[in-house]
Order: structure tokens, then sequence, then C-alpha cells
């Protein structure tokens, strides 16, 4: 069957159309997505503008029809943090079904967690082992530990690259004290969760999803997205180390230089890159691995998963 999932982000709208069914592995047959950045849409009482409503119910139905021209026989809808935790995020999912149809579904933080982390089990299978996930998207960073395909502990925090970045590095280039600043905000945020997964002992592979880990792999010396699906794409602590002030240096227009950067993301790679560096440091990671899947196909997979056997 072909299924689509509509993925209402905190930086992105994105339809993956997907040739599926159980027990075969999901065949991407379309994308179509739209920069919307709800996370830096929010106004000071944290609520989606007005001007971000419109923009969002106009993306869903762009995305509606290319659903349907693409023949997806139904469609997944869910939202992310920027919808969670909006204070009118009410009113937006009543006006966003009262004008398309569509029914977002929210998932929490630690929903988001554990379907990340399913995707990533599946990708890399039973012989990966006790796996540790990480997933830093535009408004909340997920980790999720585990040795089965529920993980054992699963986390979201408020450090998503695009919330961090419109709150604390005004800048371009940033002002080394607020990359101080963040610095010391990031790491006493991930510190206090540490221990719900050092308790489960050392990791057998440790793994990465997200555009931020891809492209900060890419910068480090990664392949680019033209070798394929199933290259291996490490990151290391080292060379994020080595990064980080680099493009703390760095203007946006200067990062958008950078392979493997879209200048959409540029803005956001910084607060991204301190992200990833505090989480690989607190959690004793030397290097990960990036994974080509993440919460959409985890989405995909759950709904596989229960559909009936033919």
């Amino acid at each position: 069957m072909r299924l689509g999932v509509l993925d209402v982000g905190s930086n992105t709208v994105h339809l993956l159309v997907v040739d599926a069914h159980p027990g075969a592995r999901p065949l991407p047959a379309h994308s179509h997505k739209a920069e919307l950045r709800l996370a830096e849409l929010l106004d000071e009482r944290g609520a989606i503008a007005p001007d971000g409503v419109e923009r969002l119910i106009a993306t869903v139905r762009g995305a509606l029809l290319a659903a349907e021209d693409k023949g997806c026989e139904e469609v997944l809808p869910f939202a992310t943090s920027a919808v969670r935790e909006a204070s009118n995020a009410d009113a937006v999912l009543a006006r966003v079904k009262d004008e398309t149809g569509v029914d977002l579904q929210v998932l929490t933080g630690e929903e988001e967690a554990r379907l990340t982390f399913l995707a990533a089990r599946r990708w890399f299978g039973w012989s990966a082992g006790k796996l540790l996930l990480l997933d830093i998207g535009g408004g909340s960073l997920e980790v999720a530990f585990g040795i089965d395909e529920d993980p054992d502990a699963a986390v979201s925090l408020p450090l998503g690259a695009g919330r961090l970045t419109a709150g604390w590095l005004p800048g371009d280039p940033a002002d080394g004290a607020d990359v101080k600043a963040l610095r010391r905000h990031v790491r006493a945020q991930i510190a206090r969760t540490v221990g719900e997964f050092t308790r489960f002992g050392r990791p057998d592979h440790i793994v990465a999803t997200s555009k931020t880990f891809k492209q900060l792999a890419r910068i480090a010396g990664a392949p680019g997205s033209g070798e394929g699906l199933y290259v291996e794409r490490i990151l290391t602590r080292k060379s994020l180390e080595e990064w980080v002030p680099r493009l703390a240096a760095m203007t946006a227009p200067e990062r958008a230089a950078l392979p493997g950067v879209s200048e959409g993301r540029a803005g956001q790679l910084l607060a991204g890159a301190v992200v990833a560096e505090g989480a690989m440091d607190l959690l004793g990671v030397e290097e990960l691995e990036i994974c080509p899947w993440a919460l959409r196909e985890g989405v995909i997979l759950r709904r596989l998963d229960h559909l009936p056997e033919h």
C-alpha cells in the first residue's frame, strides 16, 4: 500500500510518501517539504502567531494535494515540539482540522524518542546490541537507550537547534558570551538525565538521526548524500570539539557554504553543534554512526505493525 506521513516539525512540514507492507522495508516514493520554522514563529506568550497558523494551514493543504496526486491510501499526520508546546496548541489544532480535515496527532517528547528508536533498531538490526540513540530536532533533543524495539529509557529535552538559536544566539556571528551561556545551559539540562542512561551500562552501538547530526558529520568529513544510504557515516567527538569554535566564528552565510549545509539550517547549526557536543561528552560518546531512518520511518513502521497480514 502507499502511505503518506505528514510530519509537522519545528523547522519543516514534511510529507514522505512510501510504498509499504508488513514485513517489508518501506520504500520512499516521494518527498514534499516546506520550511515553516514554527519554533521561531512563537510570539512573546509562546503562541504560534496568526501568520504562522495561516502558513501552517496552507502548507498542510499543499501536502494533502501532493499525497492525493501520488495515490496515498492513507496519510498519518503528526506534530512535534513546536505545536506541542505552543500556548495556543488546542486552537491551532482545531483550526487545522476545521480548514483541512487533518486531525494532527501531537506526539509527546517520549513518544518521539521511542518511535525514532524503533526506526534505528529496525535499520541496524538485533546485531547492533544495546543501542543509544541521539536526535536533535528544531525544538527538542531526544535520547533513548535499549536492547529491544521499545527502549528501556527515553527522554526529550527542550534543546532543539531552532529553539536555542532563537532564544540564546541573536547575533550573526554569535557573541562569544552568548555561546558560553548556551553551553552552560545545554550541559546543565543534559546532565540531569545522564543517570537514566548510564545505569544500563555501556551501549554496544551509538547512533544519531536528524538533519543536524547529518550536517555535522558531513562537515567533519563523512560521505555526502550522493554516496547513497548504505555508506557508513561517522561523527567523532574530537572533530566536533574542533568544529564548534569554527562554527561560532562564522556567519550564517559562511556556514551555508560548507559541504552539506543547507541555507535554511545554517543559522541553527552552531546551536545544534553545541547540543551534540554536550550530549556526546556527558554521555561518554567518542563516536557515533548516522542513521538514515528517524521519526517518520518510526511512525510508518508502527502503523505497518498494526496492519493485518494478507
